[in-house]
């Protein structure tokens, strides 16, 4: 889908489409012609010992907070976002556990463990309490108080399934602690469950409001509806253009936000997690169901 000449017209005459490239360190004009990429068109300080968890088998979903023996590695939802980021830490360290777990496994993979500096999220955590990093839902395992850093299990299926696995200490992610009765809702219902990662197409300035545009699986497209919601690296994000067979949607980030999340500091080619509505999932399910039903009928 090409923007109306018009539409761009109005756009160069704010400010000139930007790009951002990998390993271009900065603002490139963009391409033009058939080979540019689709834009949307429309407007829009003491040292207490350090706690830690014995290490459970993690998974996308949060571990209860029995963490028993007899807990199954994959349990319902018991924790609910809203895609506000409350923080961006910082990734201490991304590698195997320190600790051996002693629990022997049965021969599975142990996963990772995911160190994050944190400046206010410390307050209030307690172990085995789940936190959505860039959209993942993870379980906090251990908590260290002098080095101001929770740490997360990651499971080898959520290795699989996010961009978890390429953060890199000095990283920043996204962070947001579940939703409590009290909380306000904010932004829309997000579990931390990611549906797949998508890839930065690319940036363009309009004014203050910065428009991302971001390639996505079919499967994860579908799913998306302009004026709808969608999780990017676990922030409540505003759809505003869809393109199924291009591949790609868009949306416009306003200065706050820009100044509050990771993704302004990614690059084009950076992968970002995804979790469409759940909303839509349901929708899809029934009415696949009635199609089916009205098929045999």
């Amino acid at each position: 889908m090409a923007p109306p000449a018009a539409a761009v017209a109005a756009v160069h005459h704010r400010s000139p489409h930007l790009l951002l490239r990998r390993g271009g360190g900065g603002l490139l004009p963009s391409p033009s012609g058939p080979a540019a990429l689709p834009f949307s068109s429309r407007g829009a300080a003491c040292t207490p010992a350090r706690l830690r968890l014995p290490p459970p088998r993690f998974s996308l979903s949060p571990v209860p907070k029995s963490l028993s023996a007899a807990s199954s590695s994959h349990v319902p939802v018991r924790s609910l976002f809203t895609g506000i980021v409350e923080e961006v830490g910082r990734v201490r360290r991304l590698g195997p556990p320190l600790a051996p777990s002693g629990g022997g496994g049965g021969g599975e993979a142990p996963g990772l463990d995911l160190e994050v500096e944190t400046k206010n999220l410390l307050a209030g955590t307690q172990l085995g309490d789940s936190v959505a990093v860039d959209g993942a839902c993870l379980t906090v395992a251990a908590i260290d108080p002098a080095a101001s850093t929770l740490t997360f299990g990651v499971a080898p299926e959520t290795l699989r399934r996010t961009s978890l696995g390429g953060r890199a200490p000095g990283d920043g992610v996204n962070l947001e602690r579940a939703l409590t009765p009290s909380s306000r809702m904010g932004g829309h219902f997000v579990q931390g469950h990611v549906d797949g990662t998508g890839e930065i197409a690319a940036f363009r300035l309009d004014g203050d409001s910065l428009w991302v545009t971001v390639r996505a699986p079919p499967e994860i497209l579908r799913l998306l509806v302009p004026k709808g919601f969608v999780a990017v690296d676990g922030t409540s994000l505003t759809v505003v253009s869809v393109d199924d067979e291009g591949g790609w949607f868009d949306f416009m980030l306003v200065r706050y936000t820009q100044d509050n999340i990771v993704l302004p500091t990614k690059k084009v080619g950076d992968k970002v997690n995804l979790e469409a509505d759940i909303l839509g999932k349901y929708v899809e399910k029934l009415l696949a169901g009635r199609v089916e039903a009205m098929a045999k009928g």
